[in-house]
């Protein structure tokens, strides 16, 4: 191993690499490094991977315990060990930025991410400018805080990214971001990060809401990376692309099969399923996902967003 803190440019980067070494099993390795350098709780760890939280926990004892048997060296890796670590880099990276991004104010106590995941994937993209990846990353992180000044009406809820007036979006922030993605394009077959970032071009390529939403495209990039990362996540934003080209009875159809259970407390589940009963005209169930969501406590942009939906619903 190299201890050059000059081969990774950053210090919350290095930490990164660090941690995310190939000692600890594949499954602990994020879940590990969003504890100890990002200062997540176990249980906004949990929510992340749609894991109970004793079994994350379990995880965390099993990652440490494992770093402590096996004498891992916690020293900055050298390029040459960079492939082994990256995919588990990048999936922190991910759970990062989500958490800032998830509180549409950006008041969170996490939403100083949003600026640190621009500079990482920065710093990530120019260590590493071919692979393909990294430089997706890249690229939707900046789709999607390009598109933050246009996520709060005027009365603070949340708007969601259909309703977002396109004029209000940062276009050199979005010019970034295709450069990006055309140059993870030009490298490599599309892997789920790119297919992920091909989303938010979709959206990005908007310049009016007169235009028409791009539903069609979102649903066959959705159905795309439904080949390549087949998970509650992807199949819940697909149902709500699928709503808006099929109708919401197919898509209440497909959140209908998922495993309740398991996504009990995970918001986005609850608040796409309370839109699907209300489109579908059954008010008194939507009302009970409705309040199922409101109790996990979102945030108050969204909770003011999700509020005015439920007041629309018959008595």
């Amino acid at each position: 191993m190299v201890d050059d803190s000059r081969l990774i440019p950053d210090e919350c980067l290095r930490l990164i690499f660090v941690c995310c070494h190939p000692a600890v099993a594949a499954e602990g390795r994020a879940a590990l490094t969003l504890k100890l350098v990002c200062g997540l709780s176990t249980s906004e760890i949990a929510r992340a991977f749609l894991l109970p939280e004793p079994t994350l926990a379990q995880r965390l004892v099993r990652a440490k315990r494992k770093i402590a048997e096996a004498g891992v060296p916690f020293e900055i890796p050298g390029p040459e060990a960079w492939p082994q670590r990256l995919d588990s880099v990048l999936s922190t990276l991910e759970v990062a930025y989500a958490k800032a991004h998830e509180d549409a104010a950006g008041a969170g106590p996490h939403a100083g991410y949003a600026e640190e995941m621009l500079e990482l994937t920065r710093v990530l993209a120019e260590l590493l400018p071919r692979e393909p990846e990294v430089l997706a990353l890249a690229a939707t992180v900046r789709y999607a805080e390009a598109r933050r000044p246009a996520r709060l009406n005027d009365r603070g809820a949340m708007t969601p990214i259909a309703e977002q007036e396109p004029a209000l979006w940062r276009r050199p922030m979005i010019t970034e971001a295709e450069i990006y993605l055309r140059h993870a394009a030009a490298l490599h077959p599309a892997g789920p990060r790119a297919l992920q970032a091909a989303i938010h071009s979709a959206w990005c390529a908007r310049t009016t809401l007169a235009e028409p939403a791009p539903w069609p495209i979102v649903l066959r990039l959705y159905d795309a990376l439904l080949t390549l990362r087949d998970d509650p996540v992807v199949r819940i934003n697909r149902a709500v692309a699928l709503a808006e080209v099929a109708g919401a009875a197919a898509a209440l159809h497909e959140i209908e099969v998922l495993d309740a259970v398991s996504l009990e407390t995970f918001l986005p589940y609850h608040a796409v399923h309370a839109a699907l009963l209300r489109r579908e005209g059954r008010d008194h169930e939507a009302r009970g996902a409705y309040q199922r969501v409101l109790a996990l406590d979102p945030p108050p942009a969204e909770r003011l967003w999700l509020e005015r939906q439920m007041r629309t619903l018959s008595q």
